[in-house]
């Protein structure tokens, strides 16, 4: 149950902004494996003027980030998380994002970090039933 937000500029197009959050979520399932329907998503659109990403941090020419935050349960390989970095970037490529401009950071957390709504547990429950 991944927890994606998605900060971009308010300069780029509206009708961009669902395009990238599909391509975000069809790169989990298609990478990570998660079930289609297991979507939840945030996008955030400020000023460019508030948005401060180094243009140069380690050779990347960046120029107008678009920065994928997404939260998970631990256990994915390095492997995967690789993959999902490079399938992140092929998607937002397909609505005219540049690959420099993505910015995705992974944090990783249990299954008892997470309620899916009515106060409960539900992945932790999940994990004990098949244990």
């Amino acid at each position: 149950m991944p927890l994606v937000r998605i900060t971009l500029s308010s300069d780029r197009p509206a009708e961009q902004r669902p395009q990238i959050a599909a391509g975000v979520h069809r790169a989990l399932v298609d990478a990570v494996g998660i079930p289609e329907k297991d979507r939840f998503q945030i996008v955030q659109a400020l000023p460019a003027e508030q948005m401060f990403f180094d243009h140069e941090y380690l050779g990347v020419d960046r120029r107008d980030v678009v920065c994928v935050e997404i939260t998970l349960r631990r256990g994915r390989p390095e492997e995967t998380k690789r993959a999902l970095y490079r399938r992140i970037a092929e998607e937002a490529g397909k609505v005219g994002v540049r690959s420099e401009d993505v910015l995705v950071v992974l944090t990783e957390n249990g299954s008892a970090d997470w309620s899916a709504g009515r106060g409960e547990a539900q992945l932790l429950d999940l994990e004990q039933q098949m244990s």
